[in-house]
């Protein structure tokens, strides 16, 4: 017994020291921040040694990375950087040590992303740091988001953030809207099939009725797009039967390319303007169409008729 109570004695005192030494290790670090940069007080960049010597403190170490990076990114965000070296070596560290800490990846790769001076102007590191999260935390359907945001707004890339958003949708607990952004990056892309599918489950599936009536919308653009596709086909093979293009649809009607005069989503005829050009009657009432708009008009990923898309803006 005396003999275990010494162990015990002595493991106290031994860790007694060793939080001792670490709060005056970070009071110190303290000081040197207003005299020097953080490089020169990043005192164990490697996240992989740092874990290795937390002594089972991971989570504890992590919070104080996360408060580092933090501290890190609102100092240069004060003074208006336009560098933020070690924003990302101190997320690595912060989500290494624990990578269940979901506000870092969260937050981290908002800091990451924005563009100088915002932040670090490092979208592709922003990507890298909230995969890390979603392989760390496949069940978070917010990473997802995060995920798909940045593909979107950040890489333009219509295809991943579709994927991405997909993918989250099929998470426990997900937020339908989910879905809905995955079927309108399809739709946005160019992949009218996958689009397609996604809205067809979407209204067979959702129960919210806000949701169905936002599936049946791009249903009908969808339908709308396939109509424009095909009928554009019948106009170009009249201009080379004869020579120009029809003045009405009558015209193919008679020329037997046409069995009558067609008709959208919204049972308004289709309009044949002057040249050949092809547009529905109420583009208002058939948000996300990317055919049959007014002349100069642009198609609007978000279903605002007229609005430019969002890569346009930024632009």
């Amino acid at each position: 017994m005396k003999y275990r109570h010494a162990i015990t004695i002595a493991a106290a005192s031994v860790l007694g020291v060793c939080l001792t030494g670490a709060i005056l290790l970070l009071r110190h670090i303290d000081r040197l921040r207003g005299n020097a940069t953080l490089e020169e007080v990043l005192y164990i960049p490697s996240p992989a040694l740092l874990k290795r010597m937390s002594l089972g403190y991971d989570g504890l170490l992590a919070d104080v990375y996360w408060t580092r990076a933090v501290q890190y990114f609102g100092g240069h965000h004060h003074d208006r950087s336009t560098r933020y070296d070690l924003l990302y070596p101190l997320l690595d560290i912060t989500t290494t040590l624990d990578p269940h800490l979901v506000v870092a990846y969260e937050f981290g790769s908002t800091f990451l992303a924005q563009k100088p001076p915002e932040g670090a102007g490092e979208p592709d590191k922003a990507i890298q740091l909230v995969e890390r999260g979603i392989r760390e935390n496949p069940d978070n359907w917010r990473l997802y988001y995060d995920l798909g945001f940045l593909q979107y707004m950040e890489m333009h890339d219509f295809e991943a953030a579709a994927r991405t958003f997909l993918r989250g949708s099929r998470v426990p607990g997900a937020h339908p809207s989910l879905r809905i952004l995955a079927g309108a990056m399809a739709q946005h892309a160019g992949d009218v099939e996958t689009a397609r599918l996604i809205w067809e489950t979407t209204l067979e599936t959702a129960s919210d009725q806000l949701i169905r009536s936002n599936a049946i919308k791009h249903l009908r653009a969808l339908k709308v797009d396939d109509d424009i596709t095909h009928l554009k086909q019948v106009v170009n093979e009249y201009e080379k039967q004869a020579g120009r293009p029809p003045q009405s649809w009558m015209d193919l009607i008679a020329a037997r390319l046409l069995g009558g005069i067609p008709i959208d989503p919204l049972g308004h005829p289709y309009k044949l303007r002057a040249g050949g050009r092809i547009e529905v009657e109420s583009p208002d009432d058939l948000p996300f169409i990317r055919f049959g708009l007014p002349e100069g008009e642009q198609p609007s990923l978000f279903g605002i008729p007229g609005m430019r898309r969002a890569e346009q803006r930024r632009d």
